[in-house]
C-alpha cells in the first residue's frame, strides 16, 4: 500500500512535453495557496484585464514592433521595497529616462520563496521610510498594488525575479498586468541558487511557460524571456547561445510562442554583433528541426555583466558602449546599467540618467551594420559551429528531449558554466580575453568542441600572453573577469 501511496505523489518523470491541463490546474491550485495573495488570482479576470490593456502598454506587441522596425529599446532594472518607492521609481524610469520598457525587480527574499521575511522587510522599511530590501515583494504586497503600478506608467512593464523559482511571482505577476516576465529554468538555476537542482529549476519554469502558454490560448500573448547569465563573470557567447537555445526549445514545448533571449556583452563589438545575430538563428534552426515554425524570438543585449569602475567617467563609457553595441548588433532591446553599479543599487536619477546615455548612444549607432565584414562573419560562423557542436550533444544524450538531455549533459559536464554557484554545474570551463579582446575559452572542461575549434581559442589566449609577457595559465581567465574594474591609470598607463 505505501508503494502506491508513494508512487502516486512522485513527481512525473522529468520531460519536455506538456503538461497536460488537467494536471496543470491541480498545480495552480496549490500553487496558490503558498501564500494569501494568491487567493487573488483569478484566471478568467486576470485575461480580462490583460486583454484591457492598451496595445503600448503590450510588451509582445512592443518587441514585435521594434523587430519588424529594426529598433533598439531600452530597458533598466530597478526594485525598492514598499510600493511608494517603487510607484516612484518606475514613473522616473518612464518620464525621466525615456524607458521603453519598465521592470520591476524583486528582492532576494521573493527569489527565494522566503515571504514571511520579505513581509518583515517591508514592514521595517515602511516604518523606517527607506528600502531595506533589494528588491519590490511583489508576492507580498499582492494584486491591488501590482495593479497600481502598472496603471501609474504609459510603457509595458516586465518582471524581473532572478530566481529559479517563478510560480507564484508569475501568477500574481501576470494577474496584475506584467506583459513581460523574465527567467528560465536552466539559466537562472546556475546563475544563482546553490542547491537546487537542474531538473527542479527546469520543472518550475515549465509550469510558469505552461501559464503564459495559457493566457495566449485565451488571448493574451505575454513576452517570455531567457535572462542570459547574471553571474558576474565572463561567459562565452557559445555556451550562453547554447543554453539559451535549450531554454527555448522547453519553453516552446510547454506552447510559448514568443520567446525572447538575452545576450551579456562581451564588450567586443564584433563578437557581440556576430553573437546577436547567431543568437536568433540558432534559435529558430533548433526550433525548426522541433517542428516549432511559429515562435517569435528577439534578442535583447545586456550591458557588461562583469565587475564594474568606481570611476563614473569610466561607467559612464560602458553605459554608452553597451548602448552602441546592442545598436549596431541588431538587439530588440538592451537592458541598462548605471554609473553607480560598483557602489550599489542606483538611485532613480542614476538608474534614468543610465537610461538617457544608452538610448543617445542607440540613436548615433542607429544605422550602423557590419553584415558582409569578413571578421564578423568568420565569428558569426565560429558561434554557430560551436554551439550547434554543444546542442547537437545534449539532445543526443536525451534521445532527442530537451529536458532529459539538458540535466545528463550537466551531470557529463558537456554542458558547463564558468564560475556557476550551483553544486549540479561542473564549473570546469574557463574564459579568458585573446590578444585581439575576443572572449575565448581557455579551459574548455568536457564541452564537446572540436579540435579545430578549440586551436582559435588557443592560439588567441597564447597569443596574448606572448605580447604581455605573462604566463599561459589561469590567472588569463582571472584577470579577465576584473580587468575593466580597474582605475584607468593601471588600464592605460601614461
Amino acid at each position: 500500500m505505501n508503494d502506491i501511496v508513494n508512487a502516486r505523489i512522485a513527481a512525473p518523470t522529468l520531460t519536455e512535453t506538456a503538461i497536460p491541463i488537467e494536471i496543470f490546474h491541480q498545480m495552480r491550485t496549490a500553487n496558490l495557496t503558498r501564500w494569501q495573495t494568491g487567493a487573488q488570482v483569478d484566471f478568467d479576470e486576470s485575461v480580462a484585464w490583460q486583454r484591457a490593456l492598451p496595445p503600448h502598454k503590450q510588451l509582445a506587441v512592443a518587441m514585435r514592433r521594434a523587430h519588424a522596425e529594426r529598433r533598439c529599446l531600452t530597458q533598466p532594472r530597478g526594485g525598492f521595497a514598499t510600493l511608494a518607492m517603487q510607484k516612484a521609481l518606475m514613473i522616473a524610469l518612464d518620464r525621466e529616462g525615456l524607458a521603453d520598457i519598465v521592470p520591476t525587480t524583486t528582492d532576494s527574499y521573493t527569489r527565494n520563496e522566503q515571504f514571511a521575511a520579505a513581509q518583515n522587510g517591508v514592514n521595517e522599511s515602511e516604518r523606517l521610510e527607506r528600502s531595506l530590501l533589494n528588491g519590490f515583494p511583489i508576492v507580498n504586497y499582492g494584486l491591488a498594488a501590482g495593479r497600481e503600478l502598472i496603471e501609474a506608467i504609459d510603457k509595458p512593464a516586465i518582471l524581473l525575479t532572478g530566481t529559479a523559482m517563478p510560480k507564484l511571482t508569475a501568477e500574481i505577476g501576470f494577474a496584475a498586468g506584467y506583459t513581460g516576465y523574465l527567467g528560465s529554468g536552466i539559466a537562472y538555476t546556475t546563475s544563482y541558487i546553490k542547491e537546487l537542482s537542474i531538473e527542479e529549476g527546469i520543472r518550475n519554469y515549465q509550469y510558469l511557460d505552461r501559464l503564459a502558454a495559457l493566457y495566449a490560448e485565451h488571448g493574451v500573448e505575454l513576452h517570455r524571456r531567457q535572462p542570459g547569465f547574471l553571474t558576474g563573470t565572463n561567459i562565452p557567447p557559445c555556451i550562453a547561445i547554447a543554453i539559451g537555445v535549450l531554454d527555448c526549445l522547453l519553453a516552446a514545448a510547454q506552447g510559448v510562442r514568443h520567446y525572447g533571449l538575452e545576450l551579456a556583452q562581451t564588450l567586443h563589438l564584433v563578437q557581440d554583433a556576430a553573437a546577436i545575430a547567431a543568437c536568433e538563428t540558432l534559435a529558430q534552426e533548433y526550433l525548426a528541426r522541433k517542428g516549432y515554425r511559429d515562435v517569435f524570438t528577439p534578442v535583447t543585449s545586456l550591458h557588461w555583466m562583469g565587475a564594474w569602475p568606481q570611476d563614473e567617467a569610466q561607467a559612464a563609457t560602458l553605459v554608452s558602449y553597451g548602448g552602441t553595441l546592442a545598436a549596431i548588433g541588431g538587439a530588440v532591446s538592451v537592458t541598462t546599467k548605471t554609473t553607480h553599479e560598483a557602489h550599489g543599487i542606483p538611485t532613480p536619477l542614476a538608474n534614468a540618467e543610465g537610461l538617457r546615455m544608452t538610448r543617445m548612444a542607440i540613436y548615433l549607432a542607429r544605422d550602423i551594420r557590419l553584415d558582409g565584414l569578413p571578421e564578423y562573419e568568420r565569428e558569426k560562423d565560429l558561434i554557430a559551429r560551436e554551439v550547434r557542436a554543444i546542442v547537437d550533444k545534449v539532445l543526443e544524450m536525451g534521445d532527442g528531449d530537451a529536458a532529459v538531455g539538458t540535466v545528463r549533459a550537466f551531470a557529463a559536464g558537456v554542458l558547463d558554466v564558468p564560475w556557476s554557484p550551483n553544486r549540479h554545474v561542473k564549473s570546469r570551463v574557463m574564459p579568458a580575453r585573446d590578444a585581439h579582446g575576443y572572449l575565448r575559452i581557455f579551459d574548455p572542461g568536457a564541452l564537446p568542441l572540436p579540435k579545430d575549434i578549440l586551436d582559435v581559442h588557443t592560439d588567441g589566449l597564447r597569443a596574448r600572453a606572448a605580447a604581455q609577457g605573462v604566463p599561459y595559465d589561469r590567472d588569463l581567465a582571472i584577470r579577465s573577469v576584473y580587468e575593466l574594474s580597474e582605475p584607468l591609470a593601471k588600464l592605460m598607463p601614461n
